[in-house]
C-alpha cells in the first residue's frame, strides 16, 4: 500500500506542469505539489513526526491544509483533522484521547487554553505549506505502508457526550477512491471545487482528494461564500462539487446568479437530508447543465456509500440512491437479522471502504455491529430496486448546516444551570440551517430562563454551532413507562405549532 502522496508524485513525473491545486489566485502544478510535499514531510520530521505519530490540524481550508495532509501520509503519520469551530474543551480532549503528539495550527485559530505542543500555520503560509517552519530535509520518496496502517483519525459526535475518533485505513481510503473515481467517472478533466471544511469528509473525501489519483485539478476557497462560489465555477471551468444543504439553499437564494457562467458543472453532490422535489427542480435552473446527486454516506466510510442514479431523481424522489459498487446495505431489525426490502428497520453497511473501528474505544467498537455489519443508527429501506430511503436519522442527532450534534452533549452542558430539572435537545426544521437547534427544558419552582441567559452559560462550553438557538419552556416533558423522554413528541408537536425562542 502507497502514501496517499504517491499519486501526486506519478503526475508530477507523466504531467509536471498539470494544475493540481489552485488556492487564492495561485495555480501549483503536480510538480511544484510534490515538492511542496517532500519539503513539508522535511520540515515534520525535523519536528520529531515519524510513522504512526498523530498530528492534529486545527485549520480552515488552504493550500497548506491539503499539503500537510499529503505530507503526513508521505512520512506514514496519522492525520487528525480537527473542527475548529470547536471549543477549546472540546479540542483538548480529542487531543489527549488520540495521544496527538504535534497540532498544526491556523495562526487565528491559535487559543492559550489549548494544551499541546503547536506550529502556527500564518497567513503567508496558507498558500505554501513550506512557509510554515524553514527546513533544510526533502524527503523525496513516501515511506512503505501497509494496507491497515491507519492514515486519518476523524471524531464525531455521537449519541454520548463525548466525540468518537474513526479510524481509516489506507484499504479504508483507498476503496474509497476506487468507489468515487468509477461512479462519478473522475479523469484528468475533472475539476473540482472544494468550499466545505476540510475537517469534514464530505469535502475531503466526496470524492476530494480522490481527484488527485485520477489527475484532475481542485480548487479550494477558504470559506463558503455564494459569490465567490460562482466566480470560482467561472473563473477555473468547474465540473463538480459538493454542497451540505444550506450551501446549495444560499445559491439558489443568490440573486446574482446569472451573472456567472455555470455552464461546465456536470454533477453537485448533496444530501444529509430528503432533497424535496422543489429543490431538485431549482438546481435544474441554477445549473443547466448539471444533475444533483442525492447521497449517502458516514464519517465512520469516509462518506459516499450511495449516490442518486442519473435519469432517476424524480422517479426515486425521496431516496438517496443506490449502493456504490463495494458497499452492501443490509436493512436490519434490532438483533441483527436481515429484513426484506420495504420494510423499515437500521440500515448497516458493510465493505472495505467501512471503519473496523473506534480509536482506543472497544466497547463502542463491539456495539457498533452486526458480524461484518456496520450499524448506522439510521433508520431507512430498500426498495425492490436497491435504492435506498432514509426515515430517521440517528437516534438524538441534530443536523444543522452541515454539522451533526449530539443532543446529549448539549444536554449535559443544560442541566448545570441552575434550576433546570429536565432538560431535552431537539432538532426542528430550518429554512436556512436545515435545523435548529432547541432547548425543551423543565425548571423547579420559582426560576426563570430567557434563551440569552441559556446562550450565555453555554458560551465557550461547548461550540457555539452547538448552542440552542430557540427555548421552550414546559412544566414537564413527555416520557414513555419506562421514563425515556419522548423526543419525537416534542418535534411534533413544535414542528405543527413553531414557538419563538
Amino acid at each position: 500500500m502507497v502514501a496517499i502522496s504517491s499519486a501526486v508524485l506519478k503526475w508530477a513525473r507523466t504531467h509536471p506542469d498539470k494544475a493540481a491545486l489552485c488556492y487564492g489566485g495561485d495555480t501549483v502544478t503536480y510538480a511544484g505539489l510534490a515538492a511542496r510535499i517532500q519539503e513539508t514531510a522535511g520540515m515534520l520530521v525535523e519536528q520529531g513526526i515519524g510513522k504512526g505519530d498523530v498530528v492534529a490540524l486545527l485549520m480552515k481550508n488552504s493550500a497548506a491544509f491539503i499539503e500537510l495532509m499529503l505530507a503526513l501520509s508521505h512520512i506514514g503519520a496519522v492525520s487528525l483533522p480537527i473542527n475548529f469551530r470547536l471549543s477549546p474543551e472540546e479540542v483538548n480532549y480529542i487531543l489527549g484521547h488520540a495521544q496527538a503528539r504535534l497540532l498544526c495550527v491556523d495562526h487565528d485559530l491559535q487559543h492559550p487554553d489549548i494544551a499541546c505542543r503547536m506550529v502556527a500555520v500564518s497567513q503567508d503560509a496558507l498558500g505554501d505549506s513550506r512557509r510554515i517552519l524553514p527546513s533544510g530535509t526533502r524527503i523525496e520518496d513516501p515511506v512503505t505502508l501497509d494496507a491497515e496502517d491507519t492514515f486519518r483519525l476523524m471524531y464525531t459526535a455521537g449519541t454520548t457526550d463525548q466525540h468518537k475518533g474513526v479510524v481509516h485505513t489506507y484499504s479504508n481510503y483507498y476503496w474509497k477512491c476506487l468507489d468515487h473515481i468509477t461512479t462519478l467517472e473522475l479523469s484528468t478533466r475533472t475539476r473540482l471545487l472544494i468550499t466545505g471544511p476540510l475537517y469534514h469528509v464530505g469535502a475531503f473525501d466526496l470524492p476530494g482528494l480522490a481527484v488527485f489519483l485520477a489527475g484532475g485539478t481542485i480548487t479550494v476557497l477558504r470559506d463558503f461564500d455564494p459569490r465567490a462560489v460562482l466566480a470560482a465555477i467561472q473563473e477555473h471551468r468547474i465540473t463538480g462539487l459538493w454542497l451540505a444543504p444550506i450551501m446549495l439553499n444560499r445559491l439558489l437564494a443568490f440573486s446574482d446568479s446569472h451573472q456567472y457562467d455555470r455552464s461546465t458543472v456536470q454533477w453537485v453532490i448533496g444530501g444529509g437530508e430528503r432533497t424535496p422535489v422543489e429543490r431538485i427542480q431549482a438546481f435544474r435552473t441554477l445549473f443547466t447543465e448539471g444533475r444533483y446527486i442525492d447521497a449517502y454516506g458516514l464519517t465512520e466510510t469516509c462518506s459516499g456509500d450511495t449516490m442518486m442514479v442519473a435519469g432517476r431523481e424524480i422517479e426515486k424522489i425521496g431516496s438517496a440512491g443506490m449502493a456504490m459498487p463495494h458497499v452492501r446495505i443490509a436493512i436490519c431489525d434490532e438483533k441483527g437479522s436481515v429484513l426484506p426490502s420495504g420494510e423499515i428497520g437500521e440500515i448497516c453497511l458493510s465493505g472495505p471502504k467501512v471503519t473496523r473501528m473506534y480509536w482506543r474505544d472497544p466497547e463502542r467498537t463491539e456495539a457498533s455491529f452486526f458480524g461484518d455489519l456496520f450499524r448506522t443508527g439510521d433508520m431507512g429501506y430498500l426498495d425492490d430496486d436497491g435504492f435506498l430511503f432514509l426515515v430517521d436519522r440517528k437516534k438524538d442527532m441534530v443536523l444543522s448546516g452541515g454539522e451533526n450534534i449530539a443532543s446529549s452533549e448539549v444536554e449535559r452542558i443544560l442541566y448545570q444551570i441552575e434550576g433546570v430539572q429536565e432538560a431535552a435537545v431537539i432538532g426542528v426544521p430550518d429554512p436556512v440551517w436545515g435545523e435548529r437547534v432547541v432547548a425543551v427544558l423543565a425548571l423547579s419552582p420559582g426560576f426563570m430562563l430567557t434563551l440569552e441567559e441559556l446562550q450565555k452559560f453555554c458560551s465557550g462550553k461547548i461550540a457555539s454551532f452547538k448552542i440552542p438557538k430557540q427555548l421552550v419552556i414546559k412544566p414537564s416533558l413527555p416520557r414513555n413507562p419506562s421514563g425515556k423522554i419522548l423526543k419525537r413528541t416534542l418535534r411534533d408537536e413544535l414542528e405543527s405549532a413553531p414557538v419563538n425562542g
